[in-house]
């Protein structure tokens, strides 16, 4: 799936993108609330600004991405590898990230308000 056939998806109602191997896409600012990212490949990606809140990345693999400025609120990251990711000013407010992993990331300036841990 590209990045075009995604976005394009999404406008077109799909929420189910489980499974979506798109490492090193540029989804910077996308709009992708509310979608299912279960178990998604977004290795090195650029989610900059993205909205991703109340999106489903349980299992995604999200190592090396950037998500600086991420919309994360309500957002379940469950089981997800956030290893060296960027998170820096992310919102993370009432995000579910039980048994996420972080080692290397960076939290600078993250809302960490709520979050289930």
């Amino acid at each position: 799936m590209t990045v075009q056939e995604l976005l394009a998806a999404y406008a077109a109602g799909e929420r189910n993108f489980s499974e979506a191997v798109l490492n090193e896409a540029d989804l910077s600012g996308a709009n992708l609330s509310g979608a299912n990212l279960n178990y998604a490949d977004f290795r090195g990606a650029d989610l900059s600004g993205a909205n991703l809140s109340g999106a489903d990345l349980s299992n995604a693999d999200l190592s090396r991405a950037d998500l600086s400025r991420a919309n994360l609120r309500k957002a379940s990251l469950r089981n997800a590898n956030l290893r060296i990711a960027n998170l820096s000013d992310a919102n993370l407010s009432d995000a579910n990230l039980h048994k996420a992993y972080f080692r290397g990331a960076n939290l600078e300036g993250a809302n960490q308000d709520g979050i289930i841990r």
